[in-house]
């Protein structure tokens, strides 16, 4: 009897701690999501300007959409992949001159959906509020559509 409530305790111990272990390690969808927004977005589209990183971060049917008088407008991930290779080839682009400090003010995540809202700031200036919206896909998590809003 002794012996099998020591093996009990011992099994139910090796659990507890596996458990805790595994915790650890495992990053949470919500930290998943920040760290795709950090490294694809915040550095992939503003600080570093990677077309590859983008690329990955945004599912190839991605969209800014935005209001047109009545209309709303669409501006593919294509385009904006382009004119990022072409920023970063300008000679006249001057890196230290575009960098983008990012705050996340809501994250929020259900199964295999998520939301973000993201501040940018420019040399200390909240300039725009992002709304990013995700899908986890096989492959991973992908941005699939941005709203904004530009602050004066």
């Amino acid at each position: 009897m002794k012996k099998s409530r020591t093996l009990s305790f011992i099994l139910a111990l090796t659990l507890i701690l596996v458990g805790i272990n595994a915790t650890n390690y495992v990053p949470t969808e919500e930290a998943a999501v920040k760290e795709i927004i950090m490294d694809g977005y915040v550095h992939g589209a503003f600080n570093e300007l990677n077309p590859e990183a983008m690329a990955e971060t945004f599912h190839k049917d991605f969209a800014i959409f935005s209001a047109n008088g009545e209309e709303i407008s669409r501006y593919p991930i294509s385009n904006w992949i382009e004119g990022t290779k072409r920023q970063k080839e300008n000679p006249d682009f001057d890196p230290e001159n575009n960098v983008w400090e990012p705050k996340f003010t809501n994250v929020s995540v259900t199964g295999n959906a998520a939301s973000v809202e993201l501040e940018l700031h420019h040399k200390g200036q909240h300039v725009f509020t992002d709304y990013l919206s995700l899908l986890k896909f096989e492959s991973g998590w992908k941005v699939v559509a941005k709203v904004y809003h530009r602050h004066q």
